[in-house]
């Protein structure tokens, strides 16, 4: 956990960010308050490069390329750009995982010294560089700090 005096960094994993922008109705109240934290400048929130381009194909195969440039603008004026290069990419490959797509994540966060990996499948997160946890647990350790409110 980061000291009282650091600002908290937040990679968010691209479900938590589809939770907001698709209103995911089980999961939206927990992942619109962390989107908020890092509106607000509380936490300091990443997504992954590449997170990006997996938003607009999945936007685009519904036909929608309007509201995907729209929810890639809405997310850079809230969220840093975890980098994905060639080292991410190979520090990705040695650890070996199942899925690639979730060691990637992995490494960027951890490229950007992220404190955190927020996530909805922390399951999937076979070896730990940060701290992988559920939107739920990350408010729950945040508003147990005395940060203040969320």
């Amino acid at each position: 956990m980061p000291t009282k005096s650091a600002k908290w960094r937040v990679l968010f994993d691209l479900n938590v960010i589809l939770d907001v922008l698709l209103r995911r109705e089980s999961f939206f109240t927990d992942a619109a308050r962390m989107w908020a934290l890092a509106e607000t400048g509380k936490i300091e929130g990443f997504v992954a490069a590449h997170s990006f381009t997996t938003l607009f194909y999945l936007y685009r195969h519904q036909g929608d390329s309007q509201s995907a440039y729209q929810a890639i603008r809405s997310m850079l004026r809230v969220f840093d750009v975890a980098g994905v290069d060639r080292m991410v990419i190979e520090k990705a490959c040695d650890l070996g995982w199942h899925d690639f797509e979730d060691a990637v994540q992995s490494m960027a966060g951890r490229g950007s010294t992220c404190d955190y990996l927020v996530t909805r499948n922390p399951e999937d997160y076979q070896e730990r560089n940060l701290t992988v946890i559920l939107p739920a647990d990350f408010l729950a350790v945040w508003a147990s700090d005395e940060f203040g409110d969320i």
